[in-house]
Parts: structure tokens; C-alpha cells; sequence
């Protein structure tokens, strides 16, 4: 009988909650996955029901445990969705649905709250400008539209103190959950008081906090029948999924970048040191007292799915086959797509620019243009964003960003990853673990409970970074070097007043 210890990453996404078990050496063992609904009561708005997260999660883990000895866990450890929270009366229960990131019903507010804290002095403090994502725009929206609810609520919980909650009965978390909040002082680490007495808040009423891979208790006896975990099982402090996803890229020193090519597309590289700056946002890495600089794109892989569903559906037959059939004849165009360019702010912008007015752009349209010159724009307008992310971050911090870590569904693209070399001019390394962010959460797991020394020597154990590297071809390089430099580094700034009325008027 095989008693080798096993930890369990559980992800609690927006779309689903997946737990993946691991042996030592990062080998996966078992799997469980729930599906999560969102819904849209009015346009902009986006909740979830708080006890769906735990019912998912449970559900999930109860997949896990059946497939393995449940005597061989060692820990477990949550990731989950940024900046989505609910609140809870004074025995935990929710007041109303979960309020989840992608939610907009604040954006009104943020210019008068922005005005009040300060847009700079709540940049430095909290590591992030003032967006509509954010829970202390939401929660200045729940004072004045909800004053019940404001009124009732004892504790505001994000996704992983609630699911710590149901799983510990402690209302805990961790500094790279609250980080993303907007109501944490990210350099030293604490609630931030100044965003606190603003929004008429006192600590009390949010969670416990703790750096990553801190035991912060066990798994209560309800909990283990719930989710067939055994009793007393060590909770380990988590990380956002964004964050866990770097540590399951090993991002655990300077140089490297993790590239996530999902709905959003986000990237993220290590600092020792904290850096506030508009060309990301500064967040709490999983190595305690680290960093990671994340530069978002909001239209990443939306943009694709857009594009598929709204311009060019597949009509051939089996529809998975329709940006397959796109991208082979895309990828017989010349860089440039024959001189159409994109700018992808479909979901408007966040670095550097941080407008919520934005909208995309596409210049150089001629009768000669079809559905592939278009798709080929949007994977070329993307990477030029990239490419702007990247440079912002090495100006920032003077340190060279050396190669850009793969995961999420468009790594799975056999053209769009030469094409981010190809604008970057970084190598692009092909992601190994599907499941990135759980593995993050199973590397803290692993680093809590002493089965090894430390959050890096575990990321170094765990993560397997596939060998397959995809380099810049220098002749491509140099053309979409000028295209970026003349052309698409202009576009935006040129029209940003007009899109700006554009947004006002319509």
C-alpha cells in the first residue's frame, strides 16, 4: 500500500470549481470538477450565489476524494476567482448573492470615491488603480443603493474566506486574496484604513488575514462529511487564481513571465520589491513577502470567441472545427494581415491606459479583406498589446523580461503563440499544467505542512515547464517591429478623445 503524503489544489473559478490531487513530485493522481452559472440580473451586473461556491466546491472535492486513500492528504489549499465577495449577517449567512468581478454597477461611483482617497495615494497604497472590478466600488455601491444590506452586513467575505468558512469555521484569508480587493495596503500587508474609513468599514467586518502557506486551521467534521475530506485535515492559506497560476508556472524569481491566454488575457512576472505603477498591478506573489506585476488585456480570448460567434460563425459542420479552419487560413497571410491592424479594447482597457471608455479599433480596411485577414488582426492586435505590457514592466522595474510561460485555451493555437514571438520578440514557452492554478494551491499545500522547506524549492519540485520553446523569427520581427512602432503605438492616444465622446453620447 502506497502511503506517500498527497496534497489537493482546490480552484474555485468563476466558471467552475476544480480539484486536482498531487502526489510530491507534482504528479496528478486525482481530479474533480463542479460547473458555476452566472447570472446577469441587469446589463453590467454579474453574481453568483455564495452557497453555489460551496456547493461546487464540495462537489468537486468529493470527485477528488473518491478516487484516492483519503489517509494519504497531507493539505489543502484554495485558489479562487479575484475581487468577487459576498456579504455574510452575523452567523454567516449571505445577505444576497455573491458579486463577482466582472460585475460594473460601481462605475458610476468610482470618480467620487477616486476624488475622496486620491487617484494616486490609492495607487500606491493598494498597488491598483480604482476600476469597476474592484469590491470597494461595489461595496460604495451597496451603501447607497443597498443601505439594508450595508446595514445587516457584519462580514464581507471574498471567495476564499468564505469557502475557509465552510471548510475550517473561520472566517480567513490571505494577503494575495485581499490584495485584489482594493481595500488592502499591498507594501505592508494589512487592511488599508484609509479606503476602510472612507467606505465607512471597520476591520472587524473582514477576514482574518495570513501569508501564503500558512496552516490557518482544519477541516471540521461537517465539512469532511460534505466533501468526503478526512477530519482535521490542514487548510492551508491560498492565493487569486491569477497569482497561484504563476506559482504553477514556477514564477518564483526575476526574469520569467507567465502568459495566460484565456477569456482575459493576463501575464505576470516576480519582484522582491514592491513597485506601483500604471503599467500594471502590483499583487501578492505566493512566495511570502514577494510580488507579482500583472498586466491584464480584458478583450483577450473573448475577442476570438467574439469573432467566431458574432462574425464569422463556423458553418461546415462540427463547429469546434471553426477557428481551426480560421486560423490555417490565417496563418497563410503575411505579418500585417495585408494591412489591417486591431487595437482589442472589446472590454475596455485597463494597463496603461485604465479607461473604461475604451472601445476596439480596427484601421486599413479594403475590399480585398475577408474573414481571415480580420482573424489574423485580432491575434496580431493582441500580441501588440502584449508587447506594450512587456515594455511597461521592464522600463518599471529595468529588468529584462526573458520568456513568456504559456497556459490557458489559446496556447492550445498552433499560430498564435509564433505570433507573440514573432511582435514580442520573446521566446514563448509551451505551459505543461492545464490545471495551473490548482497546482499553485498544491504547491503551497505541499510547503505548509513541511514536505518541503520552502514555497520554492516545492514550485521547483512540482512544476514540469515543457522543453518545447517557440522563438522569434527575426524577419518576421522586424516587420511587426514597425508596424507596432508606427502605427499601432499611436493609434489608441490619437483616438481616445473621440471614443471618449463616442461613449458619452451613446
Amino acid at each position: 500500500m502506497n502511503d506517500a503524503p498527497l496534497v489537493i489544489g482546490l480552484d474555485a473559478s468563476t466558471t467552475a470549481c476544480k480539484t486536482v490531487a498531487y502526489e510530491a513530485n507534482g504528479r496528478v493522481v486525482a481530479e474533480g470538477r463542479e460547473a458555476l452559472t452566472s447570472y446577469q440580473p441587469q446589463p453590467g451586473w454579474y453574481e453568483q450565489p455564495a452557497d453555489a461556491w460551496w456547493a461546487a466546491a464540495a462537489s468537486a472535492l468529493r470527485q477528488a476524494a473518491a478516487q484516492i486513500e483519503t489517509a494519504r492528504l497531507a493539505a489543502l489549499c484554495v485558489s479562487h476567482q479575484r475581487e468577487s465577495f459576498v456579504p455574510l449577517d452575523a452567523e454567516y449567512r449571505p445577505l444576497c448573492n455573491g458579486i463577482v468581478w466582472m460585475d460594473e454597477r460601481s462605475r458610476d461611483l468610482l470618480p467620487a470615491l477616486e476624488a475622496q482617497l486620491g487617484r494616486e495615494e490609492y495607487h500606491q497604497l493598494t498597488g491598483r488603480p480604482l476600476t469597476a472590478n474592484l469590491t470597494s466600488g461595489k461595496i460604495a455601491w451597496l451603501r447607497q443603493h443597498e443601505p439594508e444590506i450595508f446595514a445587516q452586513t457584519r462580514y464581507y467575505a471574498d471567495t476564499h474566506a468564505y469557502l475557509a468558512h465552510q471548510l475550517t469555521g473561520h472566517l480567513r484569508s490571505g494577503w494575495g486574496s485581499a490584495d485584489p480587493t482594493g481595500l488592502f495596503d499591498t507594501k505592508q500587508t494589512c487592511w488599508a484604513a484609509p479606503v476602510l474609513n472612507a467606505l465607512g468599514l471597520e476591520e472587524r467586518q473582514l477576514p482574518e488575514l495570513y501569508p501564503p502557506g500558512t496552516i490557518i486551521g482544519e477541516v471540521t467534521a461537517e465539512a469532511a462529511a460534505q466533501t468526503g475530506l478526512p477530519r482535521g485535515l490542514p487548510l492551508v492559506c491560498g492565493l487569486g487564481d491569477g497569482q497561484s497560476a504563476g506559482l504553477g508556472a514556477n514564477i518564483t524569481a526575476p526574469g520569467p513571465a507567465y502568459l495566460n491566454l484565456g477569456t482575459a488575457v493576463v501575464s505576470g512576472t516576480y519582484s522582491d520589491t514592491y513597485i506601483a505603477d500604471r503599467a500594471f498591478r502590483t499583487t501578492c506573489g505566493g512566495v511570502a513577502g514577494s510580488y507579482l506585476l500583472e498586466t491584464v488585456l480584458l478583450g483577450g480570448a473573448y475577442t476570438v470567441s467574439w469573432f467566431e460567434e458574432r462574425i464569422a460563425p463556423y458553418t461546415g459542420g462540427d463547429t469546434s472545427n471553426g477557428l481551426v479552419v480560421y486560423e490555417a487560413a490565417a496563418s497563410e497571410l503575411p505579418p500585417g494581415a495585408e494591412g489591417l491592424i486591431l487595437v482589442p479594447y472589446w472590454n475596455s482597457v485597463m494597463n496603461p491606459y485604465w479607461d473604461a471608455t475604451a472601445g476596439g479599433i480596427i484601421i486599413g480596411w479594403r475590399g480585398h479583406h475577408d474573414r481571415r485577414h480580420l482573424y489574423r488582426a485580432i491575434l496580431e492586435g493582441i500580441a501588440y498589446e502584449l508587447r506594450l505590457h512587456i515594455e511597461g514592466v521592464e522600463t518599471a522595474t529595468k529588468h529584462p523580461i526573458t520568456e513568456s510561460r504559456l497556459m490557458g485555451g489559446g496556447s492550445r493555437s498552433a499560430l498564435w503563440p509564433q505570433i507573440i514571438a514573432d511582435i514580442t520578440g520573446k521566446p514563448v514557452r509551451m505551459g505543461a499544467n492545464a490545471e495551473a492554478s490548482a497546482l499553485g494551491a498544491g504547491i503551497l499545500a505541499a510547503a505548509g505542512v513541511g514536505m518541503y522547506p520552502d514555497v520554492r524549492t516545492a514550485a521547483a519540485e512540482m512544476v514540469h515547464v515543457d522543453s518545447t520553446c517557440i522563438l522569434p523569427n527575426d524577419a518576421r520581427h522586424e516587420i511587426y517591429s514597425r508596424l507596432y512602432e508606427e502605427v499601432y503605438l499611436s493609434l489608441y492616444p490619437a483616438l481616445q478623445p473621440a471614443l471618449q465622446r463616442l461613449a458619452a453620447l451613446t
